[in-house]
């Protein structure tokens, strides 16, 4: 009987390493060759590393996948792995839809899906206590806690996008944490910079407005297993202006005077500033544009550090192949 081979993770392997892994199918798409013969790209990942690669038309395994692979479902596989010249690749020897047996050997889906560093209970209370201990009146933090407590579940799993940035499991709440905590430090800075400013500065709204700024993405994407997708509404309207809507919807239950809705408003309407990021209206209140320019600073930066460690060009810079679209120095 031949020896059951190990089981390894597909982000640890190295070129020329087999092993039996567990993974999650992420994507599947037929094509054609320049010649009109079909093929698919498939792709599988774990917590770590996806690898797209080609199943070829005269493949042993190109019915199979035609028929019955599925984004979406986790694998085990018993397959090689590669680096070439076109990226990593599997060269698959067996394969199998992932059966309840196979806990005993250690699977859990949890490990094939990215997810933030950080625990999102934990995440998500501190952004509770922030809301109820930094927002002064009480009505808005009223309206604030409640929008959260209203979205409790998919918050837990929400990424923060479908790519580019936080796109991972947890990744909206590490975000809008991340964006909160820089706001309520600027919002303690400024107002006290500016302490002559008429009417004086609102460190109620920016702290309330970093906490909102992307609520609406809570109805514009989904999440699945193989990534964020979005929804009808995400697509046709998008999250900024369904943001407003669900601050709107929670003013009917927590009532705000007209002055303070109309600010909130604001801030979530402008908070990506140019049109062609999507923001109907740049922002045209201080406390709009700190609460801005913290998020487009947390944002880029995990674009920076994510390309400082994934990019797989040698030498001090990385390529511009990256959501930054530029080259970047690591030493």
């Amino acid at each position: 009987m031949a020896a059951k081979a190990a089981i390894v993770e597909l982000s640890r392997m190295t070129h020329g390493q087999e092993g039996d892994l567990f993974v999650l199918m992420t994507a599947k798409e037929e094509l054609k060759t320049r010649e009109g013969k079909t093929y698919f790209r498939v792709g599988f990942r774990d917590a770590a590393r996806e690898v797209s690669f080609p199943v070829w038309g005269d493949s042993t395994w190109a019915e199979e996948c035609r028929d019955t692979w599925r984004p979406g479902e986790f694998y085990k596989l018993r397959a090689e792995y590669r680096e070439t010249t076109y990226g990593a690749q599997l060269e698959i020897h067996k394969i199998r839809p992932v059966v309840e047996a196979d806990r005993d050997d250690g699977f859990d889906a949890g490990m094939c899906l990215p997810r933030s560093r950080f625990e999102p209970q934990a995440m998500l209370d501190e952004l509770l206590a922030i809301a109820r201990e930094k927002i002064e009146p009480r009505e808005l933090s009223a309206l604030v806690v409640g929008i959260l407590e209203q979205h409790l579940e998919i918050l837990l799993v929400l990424p923060a996008a479908t790519h580019n940035h936080h796109a991972f499991c947890g990744g909206f709440l590490e975000h809008v944490l991340s964006v909160t905590r820089t706001a309520v430090y600027l919002a303690e800075k400024y107002a006290g910079y500016y302490s002559t400013l008429s009417p004086p500065l609102r460190k109620d709204l920016i702290v309330a407005g970093a906490i909102l700024h992307d609520i609406g993405k809570t109805r514009e994407l989904v999440a699945r297993p193989e990534g964020a997708d979005y929804t009808p509404a995400g697509q046709l309207i998008g999250h900024i202006v369904q943001g407003r809507d669900i601050v709107r919807e929670a003013a009917e239950r927590f009532p705000l005077d007209a002055d303070t809705l109309l600010r909130l408003e604001h801030i979530i309407l402008s908070h990506q500033r140019l049109a062609e990021w999507g923001s109907p209206k740049p922002p045209m209140t201080p406390e709009a544009l700190i609460v801005h320019f913290a998020d487009d600073l947390d944002a880029k930066l995990n674009m920076m550090i994510a390309a400082i460690e994934t990019d797989p060009a040698t030498g001090p810079l990385t390529s511009n192949k990256n959501p930054l679209r530029q080259v970047i120095y690591r030493g």
